[in-house]
């Protein structure tokens, strides 16, 4: 696989690269990212690579990380044609002006026209609520954005960071008004993070969202830079996310992932990036680079094909444990199939089955 093996994102006909190019580290106002040449490099080589999908946000890098796209590709036609730009709402650029960011239909026009004006261009490809405002009706958030779409400003929308049951409530709003409905959904997903397995991702098999991971390498916890070995120190500008998560439990997951790689003449980030691209409904995988070295080393987990058995051992170390209802499933085809099997599924039937001659009440 390669990054112009595209797919279509979810219930639609967007085909995007496998793995998605992260905009997040674009720029330095932070104190900490990269700069605008060297980020111009990376798109560079991200597009010569084949791949054809970027994402950022309006509040990277205080809204630098759109300027450089705007720069770069959106105000050349024949750069920014070929690409799907997708960019994310309700983060807040102004301190003291409450509507300066969430899903309210005044923020979400307002974030639209400023990013078409950073990037330099006439359309958003994917426009992603960025996470959920509890206090804005998500039925007034999907009229703002339908509108938006209809007026050719945004081509597509997807959701991001929001519980499942808002998603649903979102796109069964819309499609019963025949307004647009969120084709993607962005959440952080990772070996390391598993847990939207239980009510998320089944969500966006159900509903036809693509799955578009962030960060798959869990802040860079499964970068291979951490072993036990090492216990190498993190960086201040991560430390607080990465921190947390250099335990007993990692290590011994990075040395699994280790001995995988060694098996392919591979790394560990790629072996990790390869299992997320192997999970089901999984679209296209965002990798961030702060280093044109990092995209290219990114994007030869491509290359990485994990066997069955290496899979196996890799879900034996990071299965996740459900809570209720899910926790409840495995009783539920004694209760249900009466003895028989159904779809491949088979169980004893329940203590509550009729004995042979008994009748219902």
């Amino acid at each position: 696989m390669s990054l112009d093996h595209y797919v279509t994102l979810g219930r639609s006909g967007l085909r995007v690269s496998p793995l998605c190019l992260g905009a997040m580290t674009f720029g330095e106002d932070l104190g900490w990212g990269t700069s605008v040449e060297e980020s111009q490099q990376i798109i560079d080589r991200y597009v010569d690579l084949g791949g054809n999908f970027i994402d950022t946000a309006n509040f990277y890098t205080k809204s630098h990380s759109e300027k450089i796209l705007g720069d770069h590709v959106g105000r050349h036609a024949a750069k920014r044609e070929r690409l799907v730009l997708a960019t994310k709402f309700s983060g807040n650029l102004y301190p003291g002006d409450p509507n300066g960011g969430g899903s309210s239909r005044k923020t979400i026009v307002a974030s639209c026209e400023n990013s078409l004006r950073r990037l330099q261009t006439d359309y958003i490809d994917l426009y992603w609520l960025h996470n959920w405002d509890k206090h804005t009706p998500i039925d007034e958030t999907m009229a703002a954005l339908d509108d938006l779409v209809r007026a050719g400003k945004v081509r597509y929308i997807g959701v991001s960071d929001t519980p499942a049951w808002k998603v649903a409530e979102a796109n069964v709003t819309a499609r019963f008004r025949g307004w647009s409905a969120f084709i993607g959904l962005q959440i952080e997903y990772s070996l390391l993070e598993r847990s939207v397995e239980q009510e998320l991702v089944p969500m966006a098999h159900e509903l036809g969202l693509g799955i578009t991971p962030w960060s798959p390498l869990k802040s860079g916890a499964l970068s291979g830079k951490y072993t036990r070995a090492n216990k190498g120190e993190t960086k201040a500008d991560r430390g607080m996310f990465l921190e947390p998560f250099l335990t007993e439990k990692t290590y011994t997951l990075v040395d699994e992932l280790a001995a995988i790689a060694k098996a392919h003449d591979s790394t560990v980030a790629r072996v990790a990036l390869a299992w997320v691209r192997t999970q089901p409904g999984v679209t296209s995988t965002i990798i961030g680079a702060r280093r044109l070295a990092q995209l290219d080393d990114n994007v030869k987990s491509l290359e990485v094909t994990l066997s069955s058995a290496e899979l196996a051992r890799l879900e034996e170390l990071t299965k996740p444990a459900f809570g209720f209802p899910q926790s409840m499933e495995p009783f539920f085809p004694a209760i249900h199939n009466g003895g028989t099997t159904v779809n491949g599924v088979h169980a004893d039937p329940s203590g509550f089955v009729m004995l042979k001659g008994e009748r219902p009440y």
